[in-house]
């Protein structure tokens, strides 16, 4: 009988260890995907899943959003401006099937192609435009990327140029051309001032000599600040409105 009884422990200790060995655990964020003798046989979403030992093989794909650092890249713009550009990408896969059959690594992929992508369209920008239209930029890397990792099950759902690095001789360029700007601006700025405060004063005048005793009531205005002055001598000028009666007079 313990012969006997040995002899049953062992087979079924086998078919333990073998349902055993067939679990998987799947994640919620992850996909698996299940190939029997070679073939693609399904994918299992997350949860306690097995799978046929030395058949069938599982292999797990993370379904998050990845984002991936693209190296810096040196870039020659349209403007012939040497630069050296790096960027992000975000991406994530949409069907673990394809982003595991299609292409042999898909991270490595992507990323390769986000690098040759970034230099093929920063070629085609000026420096202005790279500075400037930075949104516009990131859309265009980004709808191109993801139209060439669409067949692989890959959305790439945002690309970011994260830092532009100028020479230095074109830092000292660019900032002397601000330099001027702002005084350009400064020198429009008081330019529009001297024009509104000559344009005010010709009003003045002009109600001025419409109205003589406004230019009587101005010098009297003018006298009282100057005597509020601490000077030693005061010269006050008489207007010609006062002595014009005399002259006319002596004429």
């Amino acid at each position: 009988m313990p012969i006997v009884g040995l002899g049953l422990l062992i087979p079924v200790a086998l078919i333990v260890l073998l349902v055993i060995s067939g679990i998987r655990i799947v994640n919620e964020y992850e996909q698996g995907v299940v190939l029997r003798l070679g073939r693609f046989s399904g994918v299992k979403t997350a949860g306690l899943r097995w799978i046929v030992p030395f058949v069938e093989r599982m292999i797990i794909i993370d379904m998050r959003i990845t984002a991936e650092q693209v190296p810096p890249q040196d870039v020659i713009t349209r403007d012939n401006v040497s630069v050296k550009v790096n960027a992000v990408i975000y991406f994530r896969v949409m069907q673990a099937d394809r982003a595991f059959l299609q292409v042999t690594d898909f991270l490595f992929a992507t990323s390769q192609f986000a690098q040759t992508t970034l230099r093929s369209v920063l070629g085609q920008v000026e420096l202005d435009d790279l500075l400037s239209q930075r949104d516009k930029i990131n859309r265009q890397l980004q709808e191109i990327i993801d139209r060439h990792t669409e067949p692989w099950g890959v959305k790439v759902t945002a690309v970011e140029v994260k830092q532009v690095d100028l020479p230095d001789e074109m830092r000292r360029a660019m900032a002397k051309q601000a330099e001027a700007e702002r005084e350009r601006r400064a020198k429009v700025i008081a330019a529009e001032g001297e024009y509104q405060a000559a344009e005010k004063l010709g009003q003045a005048a002009d109600v001025i000599s419409r109205s003589p005793g406004a230019l009587q009531l101005r010098y009297l205005q003018t006298l009282v600040e100057i005597s509020s002055d601490k000077n030693s001598t005061i010269v006050f000028p008489l207007p010609i409105e006062l002595v014009k009666a005399y002259l006319d007079r002596s004429r």
